[in-house]
């Protein structure tokens, strides 16, 4: 009797046990990816009015740019570099640009002949100049 009461116990554990377990990783599958452009559309928000940050080209802000500049460029991501490096092209040149996968528009595919409109800062240093996406927009 004491030997069944302590199997009913801990098969009731047991059970609540896998339970619990079973209905976190149902949790955890319905969310599935959460990397680039997979989240549902509107899922991320901000400010979505004009700005008084000009439209400049990669040859201007190369040229004439200063470190910590905000400017906003408008082109093609053309390529991934590795990790958050990309390389963006417009109709005056390429420069390198960095992007953290949670800056991508959710639900949005973008591809090397997608218009983006990008915003950010640029980062001149002593290895070079590149540009720090805040936000990106499908034109």
């Amino acid at each position: 009797m004491i030997q069944t009461t302590r199997f009913n116990r801990f098969t009731r554990t047991l059970l609540v046990t896998s339970a619990l377990s079973c209905a976190l990783v149902a949790g955890a599958q319905a969310q599935g990816y959460a990397g680039p452009s997979s989240a549902p559309t509107g899922a991320r928000q901000g400010y979505a009015g004009p700005s008084s940050v000009p439209v400049t080209t990669v040859k201007a802000l190369t040229e004439t740019g200063h470190d910590d500049q905000n400017a906003v460029l408008r082109g093609r991501i053309v390529s991934h570099d590795g990790g958050d490096h990309y390389t963006f092209e417009d109709d005056t040149g390429r420069m390198k640009i960095e992007i953290d996968d949670k800056r991508f528009p959710a639900g949005v595919r973008i591809d090397e002949k997608t218009v983006v409109e990008l915003e950010g800062e640029l980062d001149r240093d002593r290895h070079g100049v590149e540009f720090d996406v805040d936000r990106i927009r499908v034109m």
